[in-house]
């Protein structure tokens, strides 16, 4: 008995405690407090390959493929083509009642099934973009916290301060072209969501692959938490991040010029830097910082601004007029509001010859005070400065649209329903077809909707927005309303740099992306009152833009990769991923 005993002591301790048979980490042994190495197998079939989302085809798997992968039994018997996949996902995601539901499905796709991810998102973009994007993001933002699963970028708080670059290090790719990173302290229009954040980074990123065919592999999304001001976040059991007030002076700056070193020494000169959904006072100075000196690339001034002058200047040909003949009025003066006036004040003076100086007079600003004007000069901050006009001061947007008498109305102000009735109806009485242009993100914080534009317009307005609004009817004709969303410019206007090697991000670039896009509009566009082009045919708008910036890049030297291609859109075309599934052997 004594043998036999000492017999079944032996074979469990063999097999572990439960562990299985020879438990031969011992992780099932390990009490609390040892210490275990997390071993991992690399080599990419069996279970291990559909567990990467680099690789993994699902269902899609074919005969040979599960045979030579170890993947009988795994997966079951059923093969589905890539386009059965999608055609079932779509179901799947209509039959979602809830927005957050549908992004949340896009994510754990997109962990699972990259390249399923990609093909479903640029085959019904138009659907879901806004999922993946404004305006769902926007909501994923604030309930990060809550949905978090696993991590999708790098986290880079205070805590690693001194040791950045190990922490750079730690990505596991290393040829990496992009960087979206934001602070999180301006999101969309809804503020200061602190580490959550990250929803913008890599839903840019997304956009980056499946409109501008940037590979996913290349792209890094990173948020620098530097803390948060907002204390519902700071009291929420269930945050995220640093709870702590935001770092600001000596200490904000050190951490901000560490990382910016540190990615210029982990990735070299032309890694592209995009700045997202930094607060005004720190956007302005970062860009203005690094600009001369790093790849850099701010979104919201100059992604903005590049898409709504193209919108501008699509719609010329529907006013008859040039870009000189209008008078612009912008509700909201911080970075994206300026940034769009700087630009369209450069535009006409490319085109008129003149000074700058000049053109800016054409533009007027009102903030959260009242019109910008020359009285108000030692308060102002210093990019609103230029566009302080000698005028009586008016303190509201609606005495403001009477004394400056706009051709254009802009608004930038992340603050809904401020292009009121009135407002509406002056330019219309102003204008035969008024301009109107609700930018603020999500769709919650947009100046106005598309039906209230339209209906207040008589039906006159041209109007586009910063997230999307469906088609409208006004006295039995259909209007659709155009999105002069970033993601028309900031895909392709990557792809350009990225192709064409080039060093520094220069404002003749952000130009020649206007024009590109402009240029795609189409005369079946104007005739439905649209300024943009539809989202559909993207990929297709992105090379063009793609094709414009290399170009203007090679002629202002800026361009390293040489020599340059003789068709830049078929090279565009050529350098963009495609995420159709690859055979395995």
């Amino acid at each position: 008995m004594a043998e036999a005993g000492d017999e079944v002591l032996e074979l469990e301790d063999k097999s572990g405690v439960s562990g299985g048979v020879l438990d031969m980490y011992g992780e099932d042994k390990a009490t609390e407090e040892q210490l275990v190495t997390p071993w991992a197998v690399s080599v990419a079939s069996g279970h291990t390959l559909l567990r990467d989302p680099r690789y993994n085809k699902g269902t899609c798997f074919s005969e040979e493929e599960r045979d030579a992968f170890f993947l009988r039994g795994l997966l079951p018997p059923v093969i589905m083509s890539q386009e059965h996949q999608e055609k079932k996902l779509m179901t799947i995601l209509q039959n979602y009642d809830v927005p957050l539901h549908r992004y949340m499905a896009m994510m754990d796709l997109q962990e699972r099934n990259e390249r399923l991810f990609y093909k479903l998102l640029i085959d019904n973009v138009e659907e879901l973009l806004p999922v993946v994007y404004t305006p769902v993001v926007g909501e994923a933002c604030q309930k990060y916290g809550s949905i978090f699963r696993r991590p999708q970028g790098l986290y880079i708080s205070l805590k690693e301060k001194g040791r950045i670059l190990e922490v750079l290090k730690n990505w596991p790719v290393k040829s990496i072209q992009v960087i979206v990173v934001t602070d999180g302290e301006r999101i969309l229009g809804l503020g200061d969501l602190g580490c959550q954040g990250m929803g913008i980074p890599v839903g840019k990123l997304s956009l980056y692959t499946a409109l501008g065919g940037v590979r996913p592999s290349a792209c890094l999304p990173i948020t620098i938490d530097v803390g948060t001001n907002n204390q519902k976040l700071l009291d929420d059991e269930f945050y995220i991040g640093l709870k702590q007030n935001r770092a600001t002076g000596e200490e904000y700056a050190e951490m901000l010029e560490e990382f910016m070193s540190a990615v210029k020494q982990n990735y070299g000169e032309k890694i592209l830097v995009q700045f997202e959904d930094f607060a005004n006072h720190n956007a302005f100075e970062l860009l203005a910082r690094y600009r001369t000196t790093h790849l850099v690339f701010n979104d919201d001034i100059q992604g903005t601004a590049s898409v709504v002058l193209a919108g501008l200047i699509a719609s010329l040909k529907v006013h008859g007029c040039t870009l000189a003949d209008h008078t612009f009025l912008f509700l909201g003066a911080g970075e994206a509001g300026t940034g769009i006036a700087e630009l369209i004040a450069l535009e006409i003076s490319k085109r008129t010859d003149s000074p700058i100086e000049e053109n800016r007079k054409k533009i007027w600003l009102v903030d959260s005070k009242g019109l910008i004007v020359s009285s108000r000069m030692e308060s102002l901050q210093h990019f609103k400065k230029p566009f302080a006009h000698e005028h009586e001061f008016v303190d509201n947007l609606l005495d403001a649209v009477k004394a400056v008498k706009p051709t254009v109305l802009i608004g930038t102000s992340g603050v809904g329903k401020t292009f009121t009735k009135e407002i509406v109806e002056e330019m219309a009485s102003l204008n035969e077809k008024p301009l109107i242009l609700a930018l603020s993100n999500p769709t919650s914080q947009a100046e106005c909707t598309a039906e209230e534009a339209y209906t207040w317009s008589e039906g006159r307005a041209i109007f586009a927005s910063g997230s999307p609004f469906k088609p409208v009817e006004y006295d039995g004709k259909l209007h659709i309303p155009g999105q002069a969303n970033n993601a028309y410019i900031f895909p392709g206007f990557g792809l350009g740099i990225i192709m064409s090697g080039t060093i520094r991000v220069h404002d003749d670039l952000l130009l020649a992306a206007s024009e590109a896009l402009a240029s795609q509009v189409t005369e079946e566009n104007y005739e439905k009152g649209l300024i943009y082009p539809p989202f559909t045919s993207i990929r297709k708008i992105s090379a063009h833009i793609a094709a414009k910036v290399a170009a203007k890049a090679y002629e202002l030297g800026i361009a390293s990769l040489l020599p340059q291609p003789r068709d830049l859109v078929h090279y565009a075309e050529r350098c963009m991923y495609t995420p159709t599934y690859r055979k395995y052997r």
